[in-house]
Order: structure tokens, then C-alpha cells, then sequence
């Protein structure tokens, strides 16, 4: 890693881990972002002393150095590589760590729903997949079983590129067992995602955190089928509160409540769908209003 890039790492760690005058963590970033310079900022709230660098710094370049020594490839904010459409919402997660071609993971379109769903809900999430494929689009999914995992499933056949979302580290082992396979296809050939430090294990807060990510890295959000208390619905609200696109499928509008509420004609950019034509109509009015998916694509082509 490069001295300056490394630096400003260690410096954005440094200023998350060790804020100051009760500052959020939202505020912290809000401040880094603005000046894009982490480094300044610690040093303008801890001028360096008689001793040098403060013991908090140094425990951050430390830690920064152990992720390069051990191998693990990770962006933060405030590099280049950094998914640009994740950067633009308010909940970026700072440091983002990846198996894979990171630059995969970028206005896909993420396919979500139950874990526990039904047959058809899984050949239906496949067959959108499918269609995302067809349309040269990433497909955004969080690797757990049901709806996510016959999305990924069904992409990676189809030849496309599959973005895995994942509420642990990039290192910690996976529940159950028989989804390392497709973990390790995911990052083969497309890229596997996860913004918490390598080894850190799945708790609740991390899905919901993990879902938000899913939403601010992809154009919109599918809910093939979900329940009246799941992620894909905290997915859904937070990619409304994201200004993203979310498409519910008749099942999510009639059997949940939020569901319902959503699709109630109020908020455009909530698109009922009841068929893949549907999925397609919504998805070239998606495409060709968002400016920033607009040229994501013509950038790709040239």
C-alpha cells in the first residue's frame, strides 16, 4: 500500500475509533467526506506531541498494516477504487473489504427475499437474475439461502457477474457449511463484499447494516418474497430512504403489510411487478431516469 494511502487509512480508523465530543459516527464521516482528508482532521484534533505519534495512531496504522500483511484486499472511502455509487449514501461504510474484482460492484441490482421461500419464490428470483444477466447488470444478493442464494446460483450460470454481500469478515467462517461453495463462486466470478473487520462473526445488527450496503451499491432493489419482519423489507425502506428504486412482486404487496404500504401509488419509486415484462419496463425507466446508471453504463461500453 502506498505511504500516503496508508496513512490516510490509519487516519480514518484512527478518528472513527476515537471520536471526539460525542460525535456519531455518521458526523465523523460526514466531516471526513467533506474535506476527503482524514489525515488533517487527526492531526488539526491531536497535534502531535513531544513523543510523536499518538499511541491511538499507531494502533491504527498497526492494524491497517496487519490487513495488507494477511492478505486481505480492502478500499475505504476515500480511495479511488471505492464503489462510487456506495459512496454517495449516507451510510457508507468506510472501509469495505472484497474477493474478487471490486469494480464488479457497481450498479447492480440487488434480488432479495425469504430465506425459508418457496419453491416457485426461488425459481422466481432465478428467472430475474436471469433477466438482470441478459441485461448486462451485476446481481446484488447477501449469499444466505432461499431467495438470495437462487439468484446468485442462477447468475453465475448464466454467465453473469454476482455481487455477495456477507454480515461477517471477509475470513470468518460461514453457517452452514454448504454455502462455502457458492461463497467462493461468488468471488470467483464476480466479487464477494463485506464492510466489517475480516474476522468479525454475524450478529443482528450486522444484516441490517449488511442490507443497507446491498441498497447503496446497487440502481434498485427486488423483493421477490419476504415475511412481515425481514431484512429484505429493512432493505426495502432504507433503499427508499436512499432514493433507490425497490420493485415488489405481487406476493410481497398481498401478503405483507409493508408491502402493501409501499405499493399504495404514493412513492415513485415503488414499481409493482407481476411478470418479467413487468421487471423489464421498470428497469428500463430505471435505467434511463438515473443519470449516475446512465453513465455508469456508457463509461463501461467505451
Amino acid at each position: 500500500m502506498q505511504s500516503a494511502a496508508r496513512e490516510q487509512n490509519a487516519a480514518l480508523l484512527a478518528l472513527l475509533a476515537h471520536r471526539s465530543d460525542g460525535l456519531t459516527v455518521r458526523e465523523v464521516m460526514t466531516e471526513i467526506l467533506a474535506s476527503e482528508d482524514a489525515v488533517g482532521i487527526w492531526e488539526a484534533a491531536n497535534p502531535p506531541g513531544l513523543f510523536g505519534v499518538s499511541a491511538e495512531l499507531a494502533a491504527a496504522r498497526d492494524e491497517v498494516d496487519s490487513w495488507v500483511r494477511d492478505g486481505f484486499a480492502f478500499t475505504s472511502i476515500l480511495d479511488p477504487s471505492y464503489p462510487a455509487r456506495l459512496r454517495g449514501v449516507f451510510d457508507a461504510p468506510p472501509f469495505v473489504f472484497y474477493r474478487g474484482d471490486i469494480g464488479v460492484a457497481s450498479s447492480g441490482v440487488s434480488v432479495v427475499g425469504s430465506r425459508d421461500a418457496s419453491p416457485m419464490a426461488c425459481d422466481r428470483a432465478a428467472s430475474i437474475a436471469e433477466l438482470l444477466v441478459a441485461r448486462g447488470l451485476p446481481v446484488i444478493s447477501g449469499l444466505a439461502r432461499g431467495i438470495d442464494a437462487a439468484a446468485h446460483e442462477a447468475a453465475i450460470a448464466a454467465g453473469g457477474r454476482p455481487v455477495g454481500v456477507i454480515a461477517t469478515g471477509i475470513a470468518a467462517p460461514y453457517t452452514p457449511v454448504a454455502s462455502r461453495g457458492l461463497h467462493e463462486q461468488v468471488a470467483e466470478h464476480g466479487v464477494l463484499v463485506s464492510q466489517f473487520r475480516p474476522r468479525a462473526h454475524a450478529e443482528k445488527h450486522t444484516f441490517l447494516l449488511r442490507n443497507a450496503t446491498m441498497s447503496g451499491l446497487g440502481i434498485a432493489t427486488i423483493v421477490v418474497e419476504a415475511g412481515e419482519h425481514s431484512g429484505a423489507r429493512a432493505q426495502a425502506r432504507r433503499a427508499m430512504e436512499h432514493g433507490r428504486p425497490v420493485l415488489l412482486t405481487r406476493s410481497v404487496i398481498d401478503t405483507t403489510q409493508w408491502g402493501h404500504d409501499l405499493a399504495d401509488g404514493t412513492r415513485p419509486n415503488v414499481f409493482p411487478v407481476n411478470s418479467l415484462d413487468d421487471v423489464n419496463a421498470a428497469l428500463d425507466q430505471i435505467e434511463w431516469t438515473s443519470s449516475g446508471a446512465l453513465l455508469d453504463r456508457i463509461l463501461a461500453t467505451t
